[in-house]
């Protein structure tokens, strides 16, 4: 790292790479706030569970590119660089953005809508699979020493703005259009914003600077595609752990974001605008909380703060979500997804930072991008689906906390053993300087 870089550039580039991340999860809420009107037009069917389990299962079927995306734009990072590689996720981004914004309803074109909205929300999650690895890669190398996590913890941040952003916009069109032009266009709005905003952040992403630490390894030694997928299949184990280790932040994120406002309007039966509101509150807590869950990280270390947060979510998501239940109300549903945002925040600020740290720096991105995306495929994408048909199946509208219990479980087992192997890899590590101290 060259400490020399002045911090002004550092905090500009901080920028310059979030701004593209903002675009892949503004996409994301946008599909997620608007679920109920998106299914309405291009998943019309008498039962409304069939709509909307329609809309969410579309919505997951991004995040089953995002394994692809992590390997193959991945490798792509690693070999050509992080500003090259992201400047192609950004591209295909907006190729997702602009075919769901612009294609018409299943009843001017038929079967034809759903299968070109499915078709753009692939192209969206084969670059979401890299987007967030990518971005993270780079804050983690632009990072000052000791500041890692805080740095790094600027890639969530920047979502968290996408979903301030995305809330605001709607509770402004739900204020000033009926609910007939918001089921008929109004949900459009959003998604042509989007895409206004596109070539902005193409001109960003094009002045990019490359990492210093990338630059600094490439004059040595630059591993091709086939070696850094035969590296990722060496380090399979690693892949698998940094996946548990995400469990929790997916899951617990698309929870209190992307499907809240569906679970507060279908399931508590408040208002769009109330759940809307909701949502907006629970971006600027994260926006808020992710930054200093990071920075906490770097003070008292990665594993207290991953096993402190994880562990609450653990023993309180439930209760909590029982009693919502039992008194649902605009107040009631502000006070739980407040106090769920606080641990997601907590722990998600430390466990991407985390996650970069324990991957081999020649596949860092690909790496990370693969464990992230493999978690986010099951317990990220999916998690409105899964609420949805759980509360269907079982008639309990609290079990979305037990989902989030289990995910909590998964990401308290994978922490601890990541930390026996670095307390192996450290045993090891120290019987051979005391060989070759003997020697």
């Amino acid at each position: 790292m060259d400490a020399t870089v002045p911090q002004q550039s550092k905090l500009w580039r901080v920028f310059q790479v979030s701004s593209g991340n903002f675009l892949e999860m503004y996409d994301f809420m946008v599909f997620g706030y608007y679920a109920k009107a998106i299914g309405g037009a291009f998943f019309p069917s008498d039962s409304e569970f069939a709509t909307l389990m329609a809309t969410f299962m579309t919505f997951g079927a991004g995040f089953l590119m995002r394994p692809l995306g992590a390997i193959f734009l991945g490798s792509y990072i690693d070999h050509h660089g992080r500003r090259k590689g992201l400047i192609v996720t950004l591209g295909l981004m907006a190729v997702g953005t602009l075919t769901i914004a612009c294609v018409p309803g299943y009843e001017t074109i038929g079967l034809l809508a759903p299968i070109v909205v499915v078709v753009g929300r692939l192209v969206q999650g084969l670059s979401a699979g890299v987007e967030l690895g990518g971005v993270s890669v780079y804050l983690a190398e632009i990072a000052t020493p000791g500041h890692k996590g805080f740095y790094v913890s600027w890639q969530s941040a920047s979502q968290q703005v996408a979903v301030i952003f995305a809330a605001t916009l709607g509770m402004m069109l739900s204020s000033y259009l009926p609910p007939a032009d918001m089921a008929a266009w109004g949900w459009r709005v959003p998604l042509i914003i989007g895409c206004v905003i596109i070539p902005f952040l193409f001109m960003l992403r094009r002045t990019l600077q490359e990492t210093e630490e990338f630059k600094a390894r490439t004059h040595h030694h630059r591993p091709s595609p086939s070696q850094i997928f035969r590296s990722v299949a060496v380090n399979w184990r690693l892949v698998l752990l940094g996946a548990f280790m995400v469990t929790m932040s997916n899951a617990a994120f698309y929870m209190i974001t992307a499907y809240t406002p569906t679970f507060g309007s279908a399931v508590l039966k408040l208002s769009n605008l109330d759940a809307l509101t909701v949502t907006l509150c629970v971006g600027f807590s994260n926006l808020f909380f992710v930054p200093l869950g990071g920075a906490l990280s770097d003070k008292f270390g990665r594993k207290p703060v991953l096993i402190g947060s994880a562990g609450l979510m653990l023993l309180t998501a439930y209760p909590i979500m029982s009693m919502l239940i039992s008194a649902p109300s605009f107040n009631h549903l502000l006070l739980t997804e407040l106090w769920l945002s606080l641990l997601y925040s907590n722990y998600n600020g430390g466990m991407i930072v985390y996650v970069t740290e324990i991957m081999p720096a020649e596949v860092r991105t690909s790496g990370f991008s693969l464990a992230y995306s493999l978690s986010q495929t099951f317990f990220g994408g999916f998690t409105p689906a899964i609420c949805t048909y759980l509360i269907h199946a079982t008639g309990d509208k609290a079990i979305p906390g037990a989902w989030l219990s289990f995910a909590a479980v998964c990401a308290l087992t994978a922490t601890f053993f990541a930390w026996r192997r670095e307390v192996s890899h450290r045993h090891l590590e120290g019987e051979a300087l005391a060989a070759a101290s003997a020697r």
